[in-house]
C-alpha cells in the first residue's frame, strides 16, 4: 500500500494545516488507483465541524462528505481518503482516530509544531480494524 500526492496536493495540504494552526484541519483526498497506489490528484479541504475544541479533534459533516462525493464523480475521481493535522503532536492516529475510521479510506495526519509543517503519515485499516502505516511516496 503506498500513497502518492501530485501536482500541487501535497501542498495544499501542509498549506490548510498550517493555516488552521492552533485547531485541527480536516478534507478529503481524491484520485484514481492503480494496483497498490494511491495518487492523490485533489485535495478537498473542508470546514472542521467540532463543536468546542478543535484543537484536539475534527468532525466532517455529512453534507461535506456528500458534497465530496459527488464532486469526485463529476471529475471521474475515486474518493480515497480523509487528512487531518495534529496540532503539536506526532502523526499517529489516535484511538479516537481508529474507531472514527472507515475501512477502504486512506488516513493521511499532518504535524504541525508551532504552525509549522513537521511530518507526515498516511494510515488505513487492516482486516481487524487497526491502522497500518502506508509509503507516501512523491
Amino acid at each position: 500500500m503506498a500513497i502518492q500526492f501530485q501536482a500541487n496536493s501535497f501542498q495544499e495540504l501542509v498549506a490548510d494545516a498550517e493555516k488552521t494552526f492552533p485547531d485541527e484541519c480536516c478534507g478529503f483526498m481524491a484520485g484514481k488507483e492503480d494496483g497498490e497506489e494511491r495518487i492523490i490528484t485533489a485535495i478537498l479541504p473542508v470546514i472542521n465541524s467540532k463543536e468546542g475544541d478543535k484543537k484536539r479533534r475534527y468532525l466532517v459533516s455529512p453534507m461535506d462528505y456528500m458534497k465530496a462525493e459527488q464532486w469526485a464523480e463529476d471529475n471521474n475521481l475515486q474518493l480515497l481518503g480523509i487528512y487531518h493535522s495534529h496540532p503539536n503532536h506526532p502523526s499517529v492516529p489516535s484511538e479516537h482516530d481508529r474507531v472514527a475510521a472507515q475501512p477502504y479510506f486512506s488516513y493521511v495526519i499532518a504535524s504541525i509544531m508551532d504552525g509549522a509543517f513537521a511530518n507526515i503519515q498516511s494510515w488505513r485499516l487492516n482486516d481487524d480494524f487497526q491502522f497500518e502505516e502506508e509509503t507516501i511516496t512523491n
